[in-house]
């Protein structure tokens, strides 16, 4: 029996059997099913948007499909705004492992429509694109023409309206921040129908364009309850072929901390470091990596590896190999050269390391040799395919959790996490962060080095609750001035989310916008309750 739960919350015998089954054999259907069609669907869309590219009609359908959202919010203000306001896209298709309940009975509005790069102005060096692309499309789009944006988020599948809406961090972001603050301009229609061009102006004197300057600053975090976004202009900046990637060993969780830190806050001011993260593969056993751009290696005896192929070991299983049989005394810092795509990517294929359990013999030689080019299954099909049962033990058991802490609180959140959930490996990710108005504002800097502490997998650990846990994960953070990522699941209350937040400018975006009648309170969509 597992102590952390209640006995009416213990599952029967013949529940537990059947969960087990279905857990364990899950890849009798992802294997023969989900991975032929994830393929099928990627190879399709690829297609389609090199199409799209080619003949230049995107600007255009944007137009029209900015007409028709406009249309729809139009006709929902004349029928007595009697519903709230809600984007098409199917539960199924998020990221987030819930489905939302607040769907259930709302006015869906159609930007599920829009997923097309709309200009790369060079001049400026900005893209803009439209909240449904994937950054798989936008490497596939940039890499080749020498450019890349500043901030681009490990997992193919992720959209930039997800990244604006909700957040993004990666390993660029010790430099650069987080996905938010890459982005110049937004593009949205408001619950009156009206389309605006919102970006931050500090020469703002009128009123209009105050109203606009500010609302800039409280759209990012706030899940599409002030506006529908639809585009968004990006900062991009040069780019080379390759990533020189350096593998540094730790062999305690003093010394990750330690290290990561120095290393985060020597290198955000200058140009010689791309790229900082690290895995904590136990508690005491990390790997701690630097990027920089690169044209690749200067001698034949450096390495040149394309991790991004098919039957290439997944990558945090690769970064574990490194430190443990070519990394010691004599040698303590591993080079390798890796194809900016692939590095980009380098978590996609093993979706971190959640693909562990659902296809346990997917790092296997002979698999990826023989099936690894059909990999990953995509995300939103293994989520749609979820049986009942498999999602009532992952209720109980399974941890999907970024928590965003001061760097010089990492430390102690690790061993919390150690002691509470217990899952390896975790992912660091330090970030910058400055204090600028909305619901990530400072209290009490100008700008902190964060870390992106990422807990992902299901738990084995005693006495492990969701709900209760998940509450203790939560009370540390807002201790420390953290925040928790809102794709997962949140346990707060109301008062306990505003703690965490700071909820001045969005509740006076709320008002000044018409919203409180238009669209959910962003706590409404957030927390646990509203999605099942």
């Amino acid at each position: 029996m597992d102590p952390g739960l209640e006995a009416d919350e213990r599952p029967s015998r013949s529940q537990r059997f059947l969960e087990f089954m279905v857990f364990h054999f899950r890849w009798v259907v992802v294997v023969p099913i989900l991975l032929p069609l994830s393929f099928l669907f990627n190879v399709f869309f690829e297609i389609r948007n090199k199409l799209i590219y080619w003949i230049n009609s995107a600007p255009n359908a944007h137009v029209r499909k900015v007409n028709y959202i406009q249309e729809q919010i139009k006709n929902w203000n004349a029928d007595g705004r009697r519903t709230k306001l809600v984007n098409a896209r199917p539960g199924w298709l998020t990221m987030s492992f819930r489905y939302p309940l607040y769907k259930t009975d709302a006015t869906k509005i159609a930007t599920d429509r829009l997923f097309d790069i709309l200009e790369l102005d060079l001049e400026k060096m900005t893209i803009k694109a439209e909240p449904g692309v994937t950054m798989g499309q936008i490497s596939r789009y940039l890499i080749p023409l020498g450019y890349t944006l500043p901030v681009l988020p490990e997992l193919d599948d992720l959209t930039v309206g997800g990244l604006i809406n909700g957040c993004g961090v990666e390993s660029g972001s010790f430099k650069h921040g987080m996905f938010q603050h890459i982005c110049t301009q937004y593009e949205v229609v408001t619950s009156d129908a009206e389309l605006l061009q919102v970006f931050p102006d500090p020469t703002a004197k009128t009123k209009k364009s105050k109203e606009a300057n500010s609302l800039f600053w409280a759209i990012p975090w706030s899940q599409g309850t002030l506006v529908f976004l639809t585009a968004a202009t990006m900062k991009i900046i040069p780019c080379k072929k390759y990533v020189k990637l350096q593998y540094k060993k730790t062999n305690t969780l003093e010394e990750m901390c330690d290290v990561l830190t120095e290393d985060s806050k020597k290198n955000s001011s200058f140009d010689d470091v791309d790229f900082i993260e690290a895995l904590l593969f136990t508690k005491d056993k990390g790997c701690i990596m630097l990027g920089e751009f690169s044209d690749g290696p200067d001698t034949h005896k450096e390495v040149i590896n394309p991790i991004g192929r098919f039957y290439k070991k997944w990558f945090y299983t690769h970064v574990e190999s490194i430190i443990d049989n070519k990394i010691d005394k004599e040698n303590p810092i591993a080079v390798e050269y890796i194809p900016l795509r692939d590095y980009y990517h380098r978590h996609s294929r093993s979706i971190f390391w959640e693909i562990r359990d659902i296809i346990p013999f997917g790092n296997n030689v002979i698999f990826r040799y023989l099936l690894g080019w059909l990999t990953p299954p995509k995300i939103s099909f293994l989520k749609a395919t979820t049986p009942s049962c498999l999602r009532s033990m992952y209720d109980r058991s399974h941890v999907l959790q970024d928590m965003l802490i001061p760097l010089e609180n990492l430390e102690k959140c690790v061993e919390l996490f150690h002691e509470e959930v217990e899952i390896y490996p975790l992912w660091l990710c330090p970030f910058h962060l400055k204090s600028q108005p909305g619901l990530m504002k400072l209290r009490d800097v100008a700008s902190k080095m964060y870390v992106d502490l990422g807990a992902y997998g299901v738990t084995y650990k005693k006495g492990y609750h969701a709900e209760r846990t998940t509450r203790r994960l939560e009370e540390h953070v807002r201790k420390v001035n953290g925040f928790q990522m809102t794709y997962a699941d949140i346990y707060m209350t109301k008062e306990e989310y505003e703690d965490m937040f700071d909820l001045t400018l969005y509740e006076y975006k709320r008002t000044a916008h018409h919203c409180n009648d238009a669209f959910p309170h962003v706590y409404e969509k957030v927390r646990r309750s509203a999605r099942r």
